[in-house]
């Protein structure tokens, strides 16, 4: 699946960054990637994306320092700047691509507002279909960034044509510092997106028994809303090595190969079979009930001697058994690796306890803000005093 990845803002600038970073150690390029912001410190700070490819937006307006958490006036840069986004994409090429991707951390300002703005005008130009990656504060960083986040995500989703949720409070980890803990969130994001997008590829291992290529991905996420992803990767697979003895020694051998050869049929299916409930069951990316999705895609990535048929078959019917709706596609997807990958993609999901809780805290948020605009007072409120002018 050839991917056009837009970052926009800082959040979402280092996570094309490091997409790109993945794709130009693969055997085959499928992605490309921009970056937008108006912080100029921010598209300093990428190693991987051309500098013709990083645009600053809104310098008559912020100067290049960001909009300061200010996603309405993130939102009013970019409308006022689309143009020179679109051209900037347009010079890439984008006859060959598959989609388009806008990742954005969602409660700022520059990605918090401006990512919906984009995802409808290049909805409106280009025929393929524009997805939206968008990370969700935890609510330890405070209300504001919450009530950004519910404002940004209540119009994308209507503007994308899918949104994929990353949620921040559902990885994080006691005793980290700031600059690991979004390392290693954003290394999370780019292991199970660079896995789900790359599939169908034809590499070094050849092509899959059951191909899932860009159209299986874009049929499952056709129905819009939201998306949560699961990943789940095995231990070192390690082979057998057989050895051959005499005569007699061989001819026992060989029947305790071919019972061998069974168990480690049945083995590799059950192996297959528990990753892909592991991946749903486990951390996704956004915790949610998984029973309320609408549709679903398993793919399994690994070396091909140890992806089971048997095994991808049931995995999948039994996703379909655990989600609301019947629609489940699925297949392998060969590389050069001593592991083995699930993605397990839970399209347009109908319930999700963290985004119910985002959009209360923004209207707790909005309610608060009116009551204290209505009892602000000052200490030079003293009308006994006359001003110099008015």
């Amino acid at each position: 699946m050839r991917v056009f990845f837009i970052g926009f803002g800082q959040a979402g600038g280092k996570i094309v960054d490091m997409f790109i970073e993945q794709d130009k150690k693969a055997p085959v390029r499928s992605f490309r990637g921009i970056a937008v912001n108006t912080a100029r410190t921010d598209l300093m700070g990428l190693d991987n994306i051309d500098l013709r490819d990083r645009i600053l937006i809104g310098q008559t307006v912020v100067k290049g320092h960001g909009v300061g958490t200010d996603n309405v006036t993130g939102a009013k840069i970019t409308a006022d700047e689309i143009d020179s986004i679109i051209n900037t994409v347009d010079t890439r090429g984008t006859h060959d691509i598959d989609a388009f991707v806008v990742v954005a951390g969602l409660g700022g300002g520059t990605g918090s507002g401006g990512s919906p703005v984009l995802c409808r005008h290049l909805k409106r130009i280009y025929r393929e279909p524009v997805y939206a990656l968008g990370i969700l504060p935890a609510p330890e960083e405070g209300r504001l960034y919450s009530y950004n986040a519910a404002r940004s995500l209540s119009t994308l989703v209507n503007e994308a044509d899918n949104t994929f949720i990353f949620d921040n409070s559902a990885w994080k980890n006691e005793g980290e510092s700031v600059r690991s803990a979004y390392e290693r969130l954003n290394d999370e994001i780019v292991r199970r997106f660079g896995v789900l997008f790359r599939a169908g590829e034809v590499g070094k291992t050849g092509v899959g028994e059951m191909v899932v290529d860009s159209s299986e991905v874009i049929n499952t996420l056709r129905g819009g809303g939201v998306t949560s992803v699961g990943y789940a990767i095995s231990e070192k697979v390690t082979k057998s090595v057989k050895q051959k003895k005499g005569l007699l020694g061989g001819l026992s051998l060989k029947k305790k190969e071919t019972s061998e050869e069974v168990l480690t049929g049945e083995d590799k299916s059950a192996k297959v079979i528990g990753l892909v409930r592991r991946a749903m069951l486990g951390r996704l990316t956004l915790p949610c009930d998984y029973t309320t999705a609408e549709r679903a895609l398993v793919l399994i990535a690994g070396p091909p001697d140890e992806m089971d048929r048997k095994g991808v078959e049931k995995s999948k019917s039994w996703v379909e058994e655990n989600i609301a709706g019947v629609e489940v596609r699925g297949g392998d997807y060969p590389l050069e690796s001593s592991k083995i990958a699930a993605v397990v993609v839970l399209a347009t999901i109908g319930d999700a306890p963290r985004i119910r809780e985002l959009l209360e805290i923004a209207k707790e948020t909005k309610e608060d803000v009116i009551k204290s605009k209505e009892r602000r007072v000052t200490m030079f409120d003293d009308e006994e005093i006359d001003p110099l002018f008015e």
